[in-house]
């Protein structure tokens, strides 16, 4: 009974397993794009199938009769062709093109098999690959024509961009504008003018960086004004405290484009009209550090009578420079003393006054304040009692 139970079993697992188990099939194919010339793409593929399925890239090139296939690995193409594959319940892969030329236009094949021969080629395989394409079309830049180029602050307070796309082979569908990344307000349209224009009220920090102007065309196509300022310089405190023999911590941050590429610390003299250069590794006493948009002087054992003073932190960019001072205050070692001794002093004064005060009253004011608070004696009372009583028998 229990051989035939487990006969039943086994040919129900079996059952099971032949069921499970089939030829790959799509779950993800790779979609037809089209980009321009330096752009990259990303082609998916997902295929599921038991056991799962080997993904193979191939390039097509040309057409039929004289087509030519070629096989993509990971590092092809001089390293422009990137591989990621996975195979954890199903097989996933990605092709990545990168900084494609017009030779990477072509159809692009997904490969997908699991049958165990698939790679042998003495035995034919039992079940065929199966496929997926995809196209590339890789666009040359269309011109487009900017004006101005390049926006400098020092020459005005406010501009108009306008983008011209002189290609018209591309359809436009709208246009919008971006100020470094971000979408500006208001920009997005559905015309289909070639030529546009955005204009900025205030030059300054704020308005200043990478403005793009973006067609939607099939692919997208843009082209990119400068607008540049000086840097603007501020301090992260005006005001910085530290205690004697500590390390004191001076901070100056810079906004605006371009950032700054030179970063320059001073301690000025008491007109501030003298100013010491600090450089960095010259001494244990100063160290300094920098990036695009911020810079950070520390000071090392602070000393009360030489490091207390004005500092000036200064960015310069390709327009110009700009500077902020931080006044750094020492305090001495025993500065957190002085208001514990200022509470003695307090007490022991008015300890003093209070002593002074006892000793130098009146012997008869302590006298009376005595008398006052005092109950009458009870001898004084009955003596009273008696001398009334000899009165009264007397007048009998």
């Amino acid at each position: 009974m229990r051989r035939k139970l487990f006969g039943v079993i086994l040919a129900v697992c079996i059952g099971w397993f032949q069921a499970e188990a089939g030829t790959a099939g799509f779950i993800k194919s790779p979609l037809s794009q089209m980009k321009l010339i330096e752009d990259s793409a990303e082609l998916d593929c997902e295929v599921i199938g038991n056991p799962i399925p080997e993904v193979q890239w191939w390039f097509i090139e040309g057409e039929e009769p004289i087509e030519t296939v070629t096989q993509l690995f990971d590092g092809a193409r001089e390293d422009h062709v990137r591989i990621n594959a996975t195979y954890i319940n199903h097989a996933t892969s990605t092709l990545i093109l990168t900084n494609l030329t017009l030779n990477d236009t072509g159809v692009y094949e997904c490969r997908a098999s699991n049958d165990p021969d698939r790679n042998d080629l003495r035995t034919p395989p039992k079940v065929k690959w199966i496929r997926s394409q995809a196209n590339v079309i890789v666009f040359e830049h269309p011109v487009i024509t900017t004006k101005p180029d390049v926006v400098n602050h020092q020459n005005q307070t406010s501009a108009t961009l306008t983008c011209n796309l002189t290609n018209t082979s591309f359809i436009i569908k709208g246009h919008y504008w971006t100020h470094n990344g971000k979408t500006i307000d208001k920009s997005e349209s559905t015309s289909d003018k070639a030529f546009i224009e955005h204009t900025i009220k205030k030059i300054d920090y704020h308005s200043a960086g990478l403005y793009t102007c973006v067609f939607r065309t099939e692919p997208e196509v843009n082209a990119t004004i400068e607008v540049k300022v000086l840097p603007y310089v501020g301090a992260y405190k005006h005001s910085e405290n530290a205690n004697e023999k500590d390390k004191a911590v001076l901070i100056c941050v810079s906004h605006g484009y371009p950032l700054p590429t030179d970063w320059s610390w001073y301690k000025l003299g008491k007109d501030e009209s003298e100013k010491i250069p600090i450089v960095n590794g010259t001494s244990d006493k100063y160290e300094i550090k920098t990036t695009p948009n911020k810079t950070t002087l520390y000071v090392k054992d602070l000393d009360i009578n030489e490091d207390m003073g004005m500092y000036q932190c200064q960015g310069t960019n390709e327009i110009g420079s700009a500077s902020d001072q931080i006044q750094l205050r020492v305090r001495s070692q025993l500065a957190a003393l002085w208001p514990f001794l200022g509470i003695v002093a307090e007490v022991i004064i008015l300890i003093t006054i209070i002593f002074i005060y006892e000793k130098r009253r009146k012997p008869d004011e302590i006298n009376d304040d005595d008398d006052s608070g005092s109950a009458p004696l009870k001898s004084n009372a009955a003596t009273n009692h008696k001398d009334k009583n000899v009165r009264q028998r007397n007048s009998n």
